[in-house]
């Protein structure tokens, strides 16, 4: 046997949703954002002096700093941007968990927390949601080592009010308490106004969902001196660069145009609604979402088939084969041709009889 074998990392990584490798399909698995950036993101772009990529970039990403803290009325001193939210809570991860004890967060979420747990060697444990998939805040009053809610929480689309997230600080206050607010801006609460209650409290955001700049990798943390402190010194000792120059500039241009970011936000919304209500008229089940995605079932129809049944019409949502949840789909909001033929396929399928659980 070779013995260097035996030191590779032994890991089950995050597994994205299902990457066809074709175009002429509708992708609703990823939640992505199914309209372009603002137009000033396109004209930042093309006027990029390309001639400037021979140097570094800003190391700590400071005009994209400024333009966040403006936007959101905190001191840039108080911004941490990264490549991606997902490389920011893994920084996170690192700079916050160095405890003994367990870090928590819920049974249902998003599954890259367990990978970054395994990674970082970081103790954990998973409370469970209750039957309607909501986090409860008393479970976290015990002894922990940091505390991770992602709000609204994925893939269960729930968003939870300041009531909530405050409940679950009051009972932390030795420990960093992380929101992971991906989807907020979709309809929930941000817990921005308790920063200046609670030094312990980080509030990851990206740039992804709602800026429509999956592609660019654009994340950032608002938090108080001491954790921003910390975040920086584990990137610098991981990567010193995170954002590239280009990532800067657009960031700055898409967090400049809020007549888009609006516009597109009430977009999505609408479609959301208009969908929502056609599938509860086909019998599918699913809480009010404040995301852009819904979390449904079907009490005649199992999840992995009607996911299949899309495919053969080239409509791709998520499926997770996974214990309390197999009985469901996340499907994120496209645009409203996507959605239409969706529905119509849905149609198709719950008016057709096909697959119905036996004795169901």
């Amino acid at each position: 046997m070779n013995l260097w074998k035996k030191n590779l990392i032994d890991i089950a990584p995050y597994v994205a949703g299902e990457q066809p490798d074709k175009t002429d399909f509708i992708k609703l698995n990823a939640n992505e954002n199914p309209y372009p950036p603002s137009p000033l993101v396109t004209s930042a772009i093309n006027s990029f002096d390309t001639e400037s990529l021979r140097k570094y970039p800003d190391a700590n990403a400071v005009p994209l700093l400024k333009a966040l803290g403006e936007y959101y009325g905190v001191p840039y001193k108080n911004v941490f941007a990264g490549n991606g939210s997902d490389d920011v809570l893994a920084l996170c991860f690192r700079a916050f968990f160095n405890s003994d004890k367990p870090i928590l967060y819920p049974d249902i979420t998003y599954s890259f927390y367990p990978v970054w747990c395994h990674m970082l060697n970081i103790p954990y444990e998973t409370l469970p949601l209750d039957d309607d998939f909501n986090i409860r805040p008393e479970d976290y009053a015990r002894e922990n080592g940091g505390v991770v809610i992602c709000n609204p929480n994925a893939p269960t689309s729930i968003g939870r009010g300041l009531d909530f997230i405050r409940m679950i600080l009051d009972e932390n206050k030795d420990s960093v308490v992380i929101v992971d607010e991906a989807y907020v801006d979709f309809g929930g609460e941000s817990a921005l106004p308790l920063l200046k209650e609670y030094p312990n409290l980080a509030v990851v955001k990206t740039f992804s969902k709602s800026r429509s700049l999956a592609g660019l990798r654009i994340g950032f943390c608002i938090a108080g001196d001491e954790l921003i402190s910390a975040l920086r010194a584990a990137k610098d000792s991981y990567n010193s660069y995170p954002l590239d120059s280009v990532a800067i500039a657009a960031g700055c241009a898409s967090a400049a145009d809020e007549d888009y970011y609006r516009s597109t936000l009430e977009k999505i919304i609408a479609t959301r609604t208009r969908l929502t209500a056609a599938l509860r008229e086909m019998g599918f089940v699913l809480p009010d979402s404040s995301t852009n995605f819904l979390f449904a079932s079907h009490p005649e129809y199992r999840a992995a088939d009607i996911c299949g049944y899309l495919k053969t019409k080239d409509i791709y949502v998520r499926y997770f084969d996974k214990p309390r949840i197999d009985d469901r789909l996340r499907i994120t909001i496209g645009t409203d041709e996507e959605i239409d033929a969706l529905i119509s396929a849905l149609q198709e399928y719950t008016s057709g009889g096909l697959n119905p659980l036996a004795g169901r």
